[in-house]
């Protein structure tokens, strides 16, 4: 099971990117998929997650309104829309697959994932 992330870049702020994360091997259709990120000196933090059978996307406060996960199946592939974005946003980006449905309170724990991607590099800066 590969995950491949793709998309990131250096962009101003204010500016966009779309992240791109690829499966193979294996669909998370009927789990879930989730983009977390790591800043230098930083945790990974959860960003955003979606999972089979809820039409409900989350993310992390501080990305409401500017960020947008959505999944193509056919595909097999999960996107994040980031806009808006601020140098508070640099960070090392990855994707993450779990095969079975994550629970509510568990969306947003990496223990809920088994797959991880390579992660794609985010810089925001003028």
């Amino acid at each position: 099971v590969q995950l491949q992330a793709s998309g990131g870049g250096l962009v101003q702020p204010g500016g966009s990117l779309r992240l791109s994360c690829a499966a193979s091997g294996r669909t998370f259709s009927r789990g879930g998929m989730a983009w977390f990120r790591q800043a230098p000196g930083k945790e990974r933090e959860f960003v955003a997650a979606m999972r089979w059978g809820d039409t409900n996307t989350y993310y992390v406060d501080s990305v409401k309104g500017r960020f947008t996960i959505s999944r193509d199946n056919a595909k097999n592939t999960v996107y994040l829309e980031m806009n808006s974005l601020k140098p508070e946003d640099t960070a090392l980006y990855y994707c993450a697959g779990a095969i079975k449905r994550p629970i509510s309170r568990a969306l947003r724990e990496r223990p809920s994932y088994s797959y991880w991607g390579q992660g794609t590099q985010v810089t925001v800066s003028s």
